[in-house]
């Protein structure tokens, strides 16, 4: 993440997952067991945006978490 002239954080929208990405990144089956992790494990990253059933995280938030937390798949 970088940081635009007016000192605000700026994203990569390449950098941005949606429930689908995420289920695939962390190798579940459905995207809506994302939920369930989401609920399951308080210390699963918050999105950056939530609007309804919008939610949008950050690429390096979620592998971060999947490494510290050892729930990356193998590859």
């Amino acid at each position: 993440m970088s940081t635009s002239l007016s000192g605000v954080p700026t994203i990569d929208p390449d950098d941005l997952l949606d429930s689908t990405d995420v289920a695939e990144l962390l190798g579940l089956a459905r995207y809506n067991a994302v939920s369930t992790y989401r609920q399951r494990y308080p210390d699963f990253p918050a999105p950056l945006v939530a609007k309804g059933r919008c939610h949008l995280w950050r690429r390096q938030d979620v592998e971060a978490w999947a490494v510290a937390t050892r729930r990356r798949p193998t590859t």
